[in-house]
């Protein structure tokens, strides 16, 4: 069994561990709503940044402040002062010891930011640079591609923001349980496209814009497969003209006010012979991943995502690669 395949199973449990801590999300929870911020900035790298890019949903959703992205080089590169007085920051990172991460949270902290880490290493010096923490408790990950750590920071940054909005959704109890029985489903006709194709698209809306993006990153530095993540509405501004018999497309999908347009996108991407494959609610005429019965739809894709990895990693070994060994990859990512 490889790294990733063994890792992506431990899921559940690293999921778990991290919910756990419930202290942690009360206590920081209770400084940020004492902050009362207007604008909260997520600061990261690859698959931490398609995390954050599903959080930033949430925070808008349930929050209500104004997510922004932070653009590190301009503290690590640049040197340029940047106000971030009243601000939360929230910084993502499974090592914590990116250059340039630690570059912007130093940054921020200085101009006045509130820093919380959401990080795999309390002990990192991204941990130390920042005010709070929240240890997301995934334990050592080995594979290159980053699985667990990508589901157990998500799930750690629903739980903090449900404590920050002072919510509570009994869905995240169920998640590590759920997770692990969406190990079980059978998501080999996803394989067998993959397995195949040099180029698909991956596609999702809302929250799931996020693992879209995420789902290219992994089919580049472990299938090989050229992955194009778009949201379901920006791919009809021009990208969809791509999409054809040997070009198919590959969605997330949740039961929430995103799901008509999306739909009506993937039924017609079918009308012109499109391969499309959907996970989550049905799509007239695409082939249709298994999920679980609906529970509720943002933890539900954590569930979808723990397949696409699964089925990446068979793809991936279909292909004649080695998913533990990506070319010119490493495990840690040290960028300026």
């Amino acid at each position: 069994m490889s790294l990733m395949r063994e890792e992506t199973l431990e899921a559940p449990e690293a999921v778990a561990r991290g919910l756990a801590r419930t202290a942690d999300f009360a206590r920081v929870a209770a400084k940020l709503r004492r902050l009362d911020p207007s604008v909260a900035v997520l600061c990261a790298r690859g698959s931490s940044a398609h995390a954050g890019m599903f959080l930033e949903y949430l925070l808008a959703r349930h929050v209500g402040v104004v997510p922004a992205e932070a653009m590190p080089s301009l503290a690590s590169l640049y040197a340029a002062r940047q106000r971030f007085k009243g601000a939360a920051f929230l910084a993502i990172s499974q090592s914590g010891r990116s250059p340039d991460l630690l570059a912007q949270t130093e940054l921020a902290r200085r101009e006045g930011a509130f820093c919380v880490a959401i990080v795999n290493d309390a002990a990192s010096p991204l941990a130390a640079a920042c005010d709070e923490v929240i240890d997301i408790g995934a334990g050592p990950e080995r594979s290159v591609a980053a699985t667990k750590t990508v589901l157990a920071t998500l799930a750690s940054g629903m739980a903090l923001i449900d404590a920050w909005a002072g919510r509570t959704d009994p869905a995240l109890a169920r998640l590590p349980e759920r997770l692990a029985a969406a190990a079980r489903l059978d998501w080999s006709a996803l394989a067998d496209c993959l397995a195949a194709t040099q180029r698909i698209f991956t596609l999702g809306r809302g929250p799931a814009l996020g693992l879209a993006a995420e789902a290219a990153l992994k089919l580049a530095e472990t299938a090989g497969v050229v992955g194009l993540g778009f949201s379901t509405a920006e791919v009809a501004h021009g990208p969809m003209a791509l999409a054809g018999p040997d070009f198919p497309a590959f969605a997330f999908l949740q039961n929430d006010p995103t799901l008509p347009s999306s739909r009506a996108l993937l039924e017609g991407f079918v009308a012109r012979g499109v391969p499309v494959f959907a996970a989550g609610p049905a799509v007239a005429g695409a082939t249709a991943l298994p999920t679980l019965p609906p529970d509720a739809p943002e933890p539900d894709l954590l569930g979808q995502l723990l397949c696409f990895y699964l089925a990446v990693e068979e793809a991936t070994r279909r292909r004649g690669r080695d998913p533990d060994r990506p070319p010119a990859l490493h495990k840690v990512t040290r960028t300026l």
